[in-house]
């Protein structure tokens, strides 16, 4: 068997689990169909050499696949033509007793919330709660922290769930956190950012961002709080991707936007986007007083 047929053939045996995963991501048979199909074209144009678990690549590239389709459709304001009925979600490459409990339980009432999350809480919540990938390996699909990948899937959850959120509460009390960052980053104080970082933050970056700062990730509450101090002078605070963040706007333009991710009244990750062509695909809005 030359490499050719090999590759067709491990494809067509992930083909089924590929089609399901992309259906719940987008909640479209079609539009899940050709994600699947520009995941083949991907995989016989990549370099494998470095691929030891290709049925855990193909979900990762059909995931980013799925998500850019999400963000399209977003910012076209527009949904999928279908609402496919719940037989359609069980997933034949996992256990079909299970399956069928959660087509019952869920079906067509899951894909009518999902299509209210955002884009990265909807990606965040099918692969952990479905499909169980590590929120380590979800993180760089949304191009967010792990920390904030499991507070976007949290969210999504606790959607899906129908639990109140109380959110003028919850949002009262993250803005609170979220100015005393940004006032202890403005005036240098060390030891007030350190206060409201929880020990083990992350701070991330976006490859363009990182280009502005010449600087990679930080860890840390002592690392991240050295970083910041003395900047967030031209900051704003906003809500971005439904969290409490900020956006550095420069001669009337958007520079960076910047959303944390608050736990346990600690700021535990810090994601900062400066990619243009990102921020069309974020939910972000300023905050006045």
């Amino acid at each position: 068997m030359n490499e050719n047929n090999w590759l067709a053939d491990q494809f067509e045996a992930n083909r089924a689990h590929l089609k399901a995963a992309a259906y719940r991501m987008l909640g479209s048979r079609s539009e899940a169909e050709d994600a699947v199909q520009e995941a083949w074209l991907r995989l016989t144009r990549a370099d494998r050499t470095d691929v030891g678990n290709l049925g855990g690549w193909l979900t990762t590239v059909v995931a980013r696949i799925c998500l850019d389709m999400l963000r399209a459709r977003k910012t076209r304001r527009e949904e999928p033509l279908e609402t496919s009925v719940h037989a359609a979600i069980a997933d034949p490459a996992k256990d079909p007793e299970r399956d069928a409990a959660f087509a019952d339980s869920v079906g067509v009432a899951l894909l009518v919330v999902l299509q209210t999350l955002a884009p990265a809480e909807r990606i965040a919540f099918v692969l952990h709660d479905m499909f169980d990938l590590p929120f380590d390996e979800i993180a760089p699909i949304i191009g967010r922290s792990s920390a904030a990948a499991r507070q976007l899937a949290s969210r999504a959850r606790r959607r899906v769930q129908g639990v109140d959120e109380t959110p003028d509460v919850d949002l009262d009390r993250k803005r609170t956190i979220a100015e005393a960052f940004l006032t202890a980053s403005r005036n240098g104080d060390l030891q007030a950012l350190i206060a409201v970082l929880a020990p083990d933050v992350v701070f991330r970056l976006d490859a363009t961002a990182a280009r502005f700062g010449a600087f990679g990730e930080r860890r840390g509450a002592s690392e991240v709080a050295e970083l910041f101090k003395g900047r967030a002078q031209a900051a704003e605070i906003a809500i971005v991707d439904g969290e409490l963040g900020f956006i550095v706007r420069i001669a009337d333009r958007i520079r960076v936007v910047v959303a944390f991710t608050i736990a346990d009244d600690r700021i535990a990750a810090i994601d900062a986007i400066a990619d243009p062509d990102h921020f069309e695909r974020l939910d972000y809005s300023i905050l006045r007083d």
